[in-house]
């Protein structure tokens, strides 16, 4: 009985410290996954299709940050219900890194309050990486339509009720942008749904569509040749780029103002060594002059921050979007 008890604590020692060893190699392990970091290229999530504001943004932002990482960032494009097929495919990819998505405030914070069936949840299945610019944004119409101002724009939707279409992906920062501004101008104008901004502005410039609000970028060289018409911007105040151009408070709609930010997220359980070393790879991209040039040019404004500031801002903005989606009494087919 005496040596088969010591056999048995000598058994139950050895099976500890072989469990001890296991968890030490396994957290070294990981330790030294999170030092190589990245090892090969890192797959950049974009969920709308190529031409849209998120895709140029990422574009843009993905081929600087290739340069800080050392590694290639592939541009992946997966438009859908208004970015959100892509955004739920980034919150179902292996939280290893090498996944990245480009999140917005539509998908970010719009859908939660928009769509009681969305398949993720922001705050809960992916984690904040960094925020990433505000893009100033603007409402543009066919140049055959007879509007020249908002005003003007508003008089027209009410003389020919339920008559006047706009295209904007169904959910998008675009489609909530112009329920607001429907809500609070008292106009009824109809929701043509498209799979991002992008195919929206190509139907406009062929005059399928009378109006839509989006990237003003993608829409400023448009306007020079004549091929459609701005006639605001959505934010609060004007930016140094479309400085010309009245916001949409200024130009009759008072106290409309809606942002279209950017920023980046992980799937959640991203190791936090990790998010930090994207978020110093995004950080050190929007802070270099190329960059902040080409921002400049397109209206872009660089935000960044900290992975908590980021957090914070997408807890603040689901809350600020569910008031107003509550509060113009917004319903999207």
């Amino acid at each position: 009985m005496r040596v088969s008890g010591i056999i048995g604590r000598h058994e139950m020692l050895l099976a500890r410290a072989f469990a001890f060893l296991l968890a030490l190699g396994v957290a070294g392990g990981a330790a030294a996954q999170a030092t190589d970091f990245p090892s090969r290229p890192i797959k950049m999530i974009v969920p709308y299709p190529p031409g849209g504001q998120g895709d140029i943004l990422g574009r843009i932002v993905g081929k600087k940050m290739s340069e800080f990482l050392g590694q290639q960032i592939l541009i992946d494009n997966r438009g859908g219900a208004g970015g959100i097929v892509g955004v739920d495919a980034g919150a179902k990819s292996p939280p290893d890194g090498y996944t990245l998505v480009m999140g917005g405030s539509s998908t970010l914070t719009l859908a939660p309050a928009l769509n009681p069936a969305l398949p993720y949840d922001p705050l809960r299945d992916l984690k904040p990486v960094s925020n990433v610019a505000i893009v100033t944004a603007a409402l543009a119409v066919n140049p055959n339509l007879p509007a020249r101002t908002v005003r003007e724009l508003i008089e027209l939707a009410r003389s020919k009720k339920g008559a006047l279409t706009y295209g904007a992906g169904h959910g998008s920062v675009s489609n909530v942008a112009m329920e607001v501004f429907k809500s609070m101008a008292g106009v009824d104008i109809l929701h043509v749904p498209y799979k991002g901004f992008a195919p929206a502005l190509t139907d406009l410039l062929a005059g399928q569509i009378d109006m839509t609000v989006g990237d003003y970028s993608a829409m400023a060289s448009y306007a020079k040749t004549g091929k459609l018409r701005i006639l605001a911007t959505t934010s609060a105040k004007r930016s140094a780029a479309s400085a010309q151009y009245p916001t949409i408070a200024e130009a009759g709609v008072e106290g409309y103002a809606v942002d279209f930010w950017f920023g980046f997220v992980v799937p959640a359980g991203t190791p936090a060594d990790i998010v930090a070393r994207l978020n110093s790879a995004t950080v050190k991209t929007l802070n270099a002059p190329d960059v902040r040039q080409v921002f400049d040019e397109r209206g872009y404004m660089a935000t960044g921050g900290t992975p908590e500031q980021f957090g914070a801002t997408i807890k603040a903005e689901i809350e600020k979007c569910a008031r107003i989606v509550k509060g113009a009494n917004i319903k999207l087919q």
